[in-house]
């Protein structure tokens, strides 16, 4: 990520190597799928093992520039992790709020770095408490607070630009076609827009490339067919990097930008299509996977041309889930 620093709300922050990972051609899955070039660009190479650590450098960045000594998150997993790992190479006191569903794997990811991990009984609660730490404690907000949510600190958000220009570098322009992006609540959504959008504008590429979320139930595609982006959509999901019952407004307007779409996919389907990727040679977590679950969905009905070059995001390696995911349901 350091290659792009002039692109950075910073010009230089706390780094543990995040960025620059490996981009891989698929071709043989690109037949399978019925797409003209397929590639995945896997996240699970950084430091923590996810995306979020593109935006975990920025955000305790953006703390210590401020004078914060405390930070804290609210996260099912991944997002909890990253933080608590680059809050201690900051030498910033972390918090992780998270819920029972919290799997053991991400229980000692953030325990073993030091950080506190406060446990509530339902995933709201865990934005009531983030913002009484800020509100009255003067804590640093890394992710969401509000209802509705914004997305997390905007700060951090914007290190996810560097995935679009690497993407731009892996690839080349001519292969920027769609990504299919595992989605929550949109930061990644809204991070590659913005780097696509600056790419666009320096004339280095012609057009952004579609952006589909992929989301274990309808929440975004609701939002998309006139529900109101303030609702709460519930659901449950084993797909735990990407559940959640709310929708931002920037992961809508990325996705309207580049007519793009969303792919609510099932977990069977998302188990046997793990087991795929493994089996070419790509060890993501179930989250991630579900994007060759969308793919195969958007090129079943028409909406990705045949020939079209495809990026697949895997936000995640496959060790951050627990045994037993691996079979198909």
């Amino acid at each position: 990520m350091a290659r792009y620093a002039d692109w950075m709300p910073y010009e230089s922050w706390v780094s543990l190597g995040e960025g620059g990972t490996p981009c891989v051609s698929f071709p043989f899955l690109a037949e399978e799928a019925g797409a003209g070039a397929l590639f995945i660009k896997n996240e699970g190479q950084n430091p923590s093992g996810s995306h979020k650590d593109r935006v975990s450098c920025l955000t305790v960045t953006r703390a210590l520039d401020i004078g914060a000594k405390d930070i804290v998150a609210a996260s099912s997993g991944n997002g909890g992790a990253s933080l608590a790992l680059y809050a201690a190479a900051a030498g910033l006191c972390c918090r992780i709020v998270s819920t029972s569903a919290l799997s053991p794997i991400h229980r000692q990811a953030i325990a073993i770095t030091g950080a506190e991990l406060v446990m509530v009984e339902h995933a709201l609660e865990r934005w009531r408490l983030v913002e009484e730490l800020t509100r009255k404690q003067g804590w640093f907000p890394a992710t969401n607070y509000l209802h509705p949510p914004v997305g997390s600190n905007h700060f951090g958000v914007d290190g996810l630009k560097a995935l679009a220009f690497e993407l731009f570098e892996d690839v080349g322009p001519a292969n920027l076609d769609v990504l299919l992006v595992p989605t929550s609540r949109g930061d990644l959504l809204w991070g590659l827009y913005e780097g696509f959008r600056q790419l666009r504008t320096l004339g280095l590429i012609k057009s952004l490339p579609r952006l589909f979320a992929i989301e274990p139930y309808p929440r975004i595609a609701k939002v998309l067919s006139g529900e109101a982006v303030t609702d709460s959509y519930q659901g449950t999901t084993s797909l735990f990097s990407i559940g959640g019952s709310t929708v931002t407004y920037q992961a809508i307007a990325a996705i309207r930008a580049t007519r793009g779409g969303a792919v609510v996919v099932d977990e069977a389907s998302v188990a046997r299509d793990r087991l795929r990727l493994a089996g070419h040679g790509c060890y993501a977590e179930l989250s991630s996977a579900a994007t060759l679950t969308g793919l195969e969905a958007l090129t079943n009905d028409g909406t990705i041309p045949p020939g079209a070059s495809v990026v697949l995001i895997a936000t995640s390696n496959g060790y951050k889930d627990l045994p037993g995911t691996e079979q198909a349901k």
